[in-house]
């Protein structure tokens, strides 16, 4: 089975349908979303009704809980409120409950699927350094357990000690704990403006992260067309 692992597409389409484009052709034969389908981008809706039909696995990300009204957003940087704010005018009351409803976590054959911390998925706390790794390879019962939410694409590896790399291809233990950051579709972080996903060969046990290019100017048009904070478009030029 080959897996493609996306997250944190954030209303932005264009990135989305490349990312699938690339996955279909890679040979992936499921589709598993950890979350942030929504929030920053334009076209939270389509996103949405992309990955329902691409009969996609997804969890809860943040900003999908979020537009719900499941989590308080006082604590979110203005453009991130805006954004709230304006998609939850988008989303029928489906699309809403499909948001309410997404699971914080996903079990799958060999590993497991998360937005944040597997330690306390609810608080959408983020792994980045080597100790908020251990607190969710504490967690893990698979070797292997695929996040999002930082939006860098970075892997952890349990042996003797945790350390990190950043390198985009990882061959899987049964003998060690694995967790890596599968980066962003929508939104990346790592000033790679491409957009980042996974690929897991389950019967080989190697994941490779895929930098696929998108048309950025044209979901730039669409920010702005749509009032959003245009700082949420020139950041998509730079990838941070």
């Amino acid at each position: 089975m080959q897996y493609a692992i996306l997250s944190d597409i954030h209303g932005n389409l264009e990135a989305l349908e490349a990312v699938l484009a690339s996955a279909r052709a890679q040979g992936a034969e499921q589709i598993v979303c950890l979350g942030d389908v929504v929030g920053y981008g334009p076209q939270p809706v389509e996103c949405l009704q992309l990955l329902l039909k691409a009969n996609a696995t997804i969890v809860a990300g943040n900003h999908d809980f979020a537009v719900a009204d499941r989590i308080d957003i006082s604590n979110f940087n203005v453009f991130a409120r805006e954004a709230t704010l304006w998609t939850r005018e988008q989303l029928g009351d489906e699309e809403r409950r499909i948001l309410s409803e997404l699971p914080l976590v996903a079990e799958f054959d060999g590993f497991t699927a998360v937005h944040g911390t597997l330690h306390t998925p609810e608080l959408f706390d983020y792994v980045q350094t080597t100790y908020d790794a251990h607190l969710s390879m504490q967690e893990m019962q698979q070797p292997l357990c695929f996040i999002g939410h930082s939006h860098v694409p970075i892997t952890f590896v349990q042996d003797e000690t945790i350390s990190y790399h950043l390198s985009p291809t990882t061959t899987v233990s049964s003998h060690t704990k694995t967790i890596v950051n599968v980066g962003s579709v929508g939104q990346p972080r790592d000033f790679d403006a491409r957009a980042c996903y996974a690929l897991y060969d389950a019967q080989r046990h190697r994941v490779e992260r895929v930098r696929i290019p998108y048309d950025i100017d044209s979901v730039i048009a669409k920010i702005r067309r749509a009032g959003l904070p245009r700082p949420l478009g020139e950041r998509l030029r730079a990838g941070r």
